[in-house]
């Protein structure tokens, strides 16, 4: 896939921090058991973000590394607003991703609303034991995802795409900001 995939998307990271407000209740959605041990360094998530945008977007991203597309300009308050309204969207509508293989071998996991995660192939490699292993446990309860591979049965790929909405799952449970990356 392109890195101008993504250039159409609205928003992205930046420098600072806000803590947005907590979207998780009582009746929540039901949420996947998986929450990996490890995370992706959030400088190359930007990195790659940027990447994929060509540089002329900017992203609020969130402290497990689920990046928001924001509208140009946004003042901080703003962007942490619509940040957190976007993973709550999310969050409360049913969570579908949208993978894809971008150009240098990283997955890019989207979702019906402006947000994204990345998943660094390095990182994934490194800790393919634990991917391998609980990936099943990034199904919410009694989700069904159908794959070319049958319900529920996923590939190197697939696995890869349930660790990127897990980072999302986490974010959207306690939403933290880290920084928001402007576009030069």
């Amino acid at each position: 896939m392109r890195r101008s995939f993504l250039a159409g998307l609205s928003g992205f990271l930046g420098a600072g921090q806000a803590k947005a407000a907590p979207t998780v209740s009582a009746g929540s959605p039901p949420v996947p058991t998986w929450k990996p041990s490890f995370g992706q360094p959030l400088d190359r998530v930007a990195d790659r973000i940027s990447y994929y945008s060509n540089g002329k977007r900017d992203f609020a991203i969130f402290q497990n590394g689920t990046c928001v597309i924001l509208d140009d300009g946004l003042a901080e308050s703003e962007a942490a607003a619509f940040s957190a309204k976007v993973l709550s969207d999310i969050f409360h509508f049913h969570p579908d991703m949208n993978p894809s293989p971008m150009d240098d071998g990283n997955i890019l996991v989207r979702y019906n609303h402006p947000a994204v995660n990345v998943v660094l192939h390095d990182i994934a490699d490194a800790h393919w034991a634990e991917i391998e292993a609980k990936h099943l446990q990034g199904l919410t309860p009694s989700e069904v995802l159908i794959t070319p591979q049958g319900p529920n049965k996923f590939d190197r790929f697939g696995k890869q795409a349930l660790l990127g909405r897990a980072y999302m799952f986490m974010d959207a449970q306690a939403p933290q900001i880290v920084r928001i990356a402007r576009h030069s």
